[in-house]
């Protein structure tokens, strides 16, 4: 494999800037609706972004074989981040008020 293109790198980096700007999202939107829950969705979102990073760790070093590791750690990341969503969505769909009409 070789280095990413410089169009790839706009492309990973924005991604992780993207979801960093969701993760403060997030809390902003559990803030305004004085729902705290939402802060635990942000926090499951941590995993996911730590994932990315190893992403873009591995690439710089023209994908190393001695750095394959970070492949694993990536995968495992992904997983727990998979879980923690679906926990933190569990929470919110749990604790939302119902609607009157």
């Amino acid at each position: 494999m070789h280095i990413l293109s410089f169009h790839t790198w706009v492309i990973h980096l924005s991604s992780v800037l993207e979801w960093l700007l969701a993760m403060a999202a997030v809390v902003a939107w559990g803030e305004r609706k004085h729902e705290p829950e939402w802060r635990w969705l942000a926090l499951a979102m941590v995993p996911a972004l730590a994932s990315a990073l190893c992403a873009c760790t591995w690439h710089p070093f023209d994908n190393s074989i001695d750095l394959h590791w970070l492949v694993t750690l990536q995968a495992s990341l992904t997983l727990l981040g998979n879980c923690c969503l679906a926990a933190a969505a569990w929470l919110i769909a749990r604790s939302a008020k119902p609607q009157l009409p």
